[in-house]
């Protein structure tokens, strides 16, 4: 039976065991698409992917993104690892990629110190899309928090997307580090709401006199908590120039600290032609490699 070899990496940091864990499959073709939810449910890790041959021949690659559950249109650090991956085995001297994931082709500028390529910045695949205003008693039963820790000042909670639909809130500071998901409030909260699909996904963040911090919930998805979310602080930034009113800005968001993973985000947001549009880089350190046998099934 035929072997498949991946490779794991750490997504936004320098080193190992900080950021957000990613395994890569980067030769699945044969892989069927239970058998790449099989495996990674079975790898546990927030995003497992599986490269495939594009469907244009101007793509670097297909990607296929699975979290613990299910299929993802878009994810940050899962196109940005998996990049890294490609760059340093069959892309070997690439200065760029783009993958096909099922939101749009996703561009990774890939990042170089010396002539070693050490991780990437995405442009995400759409602009920025506002849904659904939610109230901030909702996020705050979701998190455990009392109302009054959820701000609304600066813009209410809200959905966002700019290739994956995320609930943006800011909090106080100080309520951060206090946030603790309840899945029977995020249950709750996704029935009230069914033209949501199936995701309800919070993401906080608190301004510092460094910059933001913010800490990622999809528990509904088997994710408790991110360390680092690439495809959801790319439309808090590119929300935060909505904002604003400026025509570009640059962020700089720490996030997993409280996992014990810290992560360093480099965001910017800009505006063309009346949309906005985001980028987030970061880098990559290689952790593990392996393989695993062909578990039967056909490809898809």
């Amino acid at each position: 039976m035929p072997a498949y070899e991946f490779e794991t990496v750490d997504v936004f940091t320098d080193r190992r065991f900080g950021g957000n864990p990613l395994a890569v499959f980067p030769a699945a073709d044969g892989l069927s698409t239970e058998e790449m939810r099989r495996l990674a449910f079975e790898l546990n890790l927030s995003e497992t992917t599986f490269v495939l041959p594009p469907k244009d021949s101007g793509n670097s690659a297909r990607v296929r993104i699975f979290n613990r559950t299910a299929e993802m249109a878009f994810a940050g650090h899962p196109s940005i690892g998996t990049a890294f991956v490609l760059a340093r085995r069959s892309f070997v001297g690439a200065r760029e990629l783009r993958l096909e994931v099922p939101a749009g082709v996703v561009r990774v500028e890939l990042l170089f110190e010396r002539d070693a390529v050490i991780g990437g910045r995405i442009t995400a695949p759409q602009p920025l899309r506002l849904g659904e205003e939610i109230p901030c008693e909702v996020i705050a039963a979701c998190l455990s928090l009392p109302a009054g820790d959820v701000l609304s000042d600066a813009h209410p909670p809200i959905v966002g997307s700019v290739g994956n639909p995320y609930v943006i809130a800011e909090l106080r500071p100080e309520a951060l580090a206090r946030c603790a998901p309840d899945y029977r409030a995020f249950r709750a909260a996704l029935d009230e709401r069914p033209t949501m699909g199936d995701r309800f996904s919070i993401h906080v963040y608190a301004r510092t006199p460094n910059g933001l911090r913010a800490r990622m919930f999809a528990p509904l998805s088997g994710t408790h908590e991110d360390p680092a979310t690439g495809s959801a602080n790319a439309p808090l930034a590119a929300l935060l120039l909505l904002k604003s009113g400026a025509q570009q800005a640059a962020f700089t968001v720490h996030q997993g600290e409280e996992m014990g993973r810290p992560s360093h985000l480099d965001l910017t947001a800009y505006r063309q032609e009346g949309q906005i549009f985001a980028t987030v880089a970061g880098q990559c350190v290689p952790v593990f490699s392996g393989s695993v046998e062909h578990i039967g099934g056909k490809s898809g």
